[in-house]
């Protein structure tokens, strides 16, 4: 994980003022004691710290975690990607030799299953069943809901369908179809309707609806998602809960036997299969902590290292000297700090 200032920080070498100015403002700031000059340039040393707390409060965060989930998933895709090519050996022997240690590939195949599993966790809900990586945005799962397709919509009369997703005293989101309707038309009112229920709407590859919602959401979704019409698409014309059908994931290692020959090859063919999906979901996170800490190096202010060499000399010189000065320089200095940013920090060198 990096922390990141943005470069909308303020305070350090601001605009009129020159490198020199500044920093001995803020050691005077620190300092707190000195000449009548100095007394006379405490508003200036206050404000000038002021500005350098508020920059140094100012991180942002969102980027610390676009870091962190890369840095994150990255290692989870390692480790996929070392129990398959383990697995891919185990298997490759078996298959040679038609003999091998007993119950390892087994073991090996519920290793990755586990692994498989913990998906959602390890990759802190970035990367999705499908291995795309979302980061800042929480992994989503594609569904479809039966009875709902293009052309079933676009022919007919006009129908007003109503859905409700968390029981029967959840708000209605009404979607209202009429003949004439573009695919991109019904698109947009499904998608603009569901919404605010967490479901976003797009055309699939296919010219079919795709809806999706949050991993973290999709169980309440699916054993939720009501809808009623108008008595043509849904006969009843009652709220009843419709059926929905969830994307497959891109690996299935519950589907991967080892009982004869041919099960081996068709599960080595499946573990060939997903190291190439692993390594390119590898590649697409690879890019995108590059550019992250490309926006790192971006954001950080080029004067900082100036004024901040002469405010840790002067903080190291009030620290080392017993009294309420020095406790006073120490805990202002620790507002804020945690074990993590000082680790992060220490990673920017």
């Amino acid at each position: 994980m990096q922390i990141v200032q943005t470069s909308s920080s303020s305070g350090v070498n601001a605009k009129g003022t020159g490198k020199t100015r500044v920093a001995d403002d803020a050691s005077a700031a620190i300092n707190g004691s000195g000449s009548a000059s100095a007394r006379s340039e405490a508003p200036a040393a206050r404000s000038s710290t002021a500005s350098l707390k508020r920059g140094l409060s100012n991180w942002d965060h969102q980027l610390q975690g676009e870091i962190s989930n890369a840095q994150q998933t990255l290692d989870y895709l390692e480790r996929s990607s070392s129990q398959l090519q383990a697995l891919k050996g185990e298997l490759a022997a078996k298959l040679a030799a038609r003999q091998g240690r007993e119950g390892q590939v087994e073991a090996r195949v519920r290793q990755f299953s586990n692994t498989w599993r913990q998906r959602a966790s390890a990759s802190g809900g970035t990367l999705d069943a499908q291995l795309s990586y979302t980061s800042p945005q929480a992994a989503q799962q594609n569904f479809s809901i039966r009875g709902l397709t293009m052309a079933s919509l676009q022919e007919g009369p006009q129908e007003v369908l109503a859905f409700s997703v968390g029981g029967a005293n959840q708000a209605l989101r009404s979607v209202n179809i009429e003949p004439g309707l573009s695919e991109s038309e019904i698109v947009s009112r499904f998608d603009r309707a569901l919404m605010p229920s967490g479901i976003g709407v797009k055309l699939g590859e296919n010219g079919e609806l795709v809806f999706s919602t949050s991993e973290a959401s999709w169980a309440n979704v699916r054993d939720s998602l009501s809808v009623r019409g108008s008595g043509i698409r849904y006969p009843t014309g009652q709220m009843s809960r419709v059926r929905t059908d969830a994307e497959p994931a891109a690996i299935a290692p519950e589907e991967w036997h080892t009982g004869d020959t041919e099960a081996l090859r068709a599960t080595l063919q499946q573990v060939v299969q997903a190291l190439a999906q692993l390594q390119a979901a590898r590649s697409s996170v690879s890019l995108a902590l590059a550019q992250a800490t490309g926006r790192v190096a971006r954001a950080q202010p080029v004067q900082v290292s100036v004024s901040m060499d002469t405010l840790a000399e002067n903080f190291t010189e009030k620290a080392s000297q017993p009294g309420y000065e020095s406790l006073l320089a120490i805990s202002s200095a620790l507002v804020g700090i945690s074990r993590e940013r000082v680790v992060a920090l220490l990673g920017l060198e």
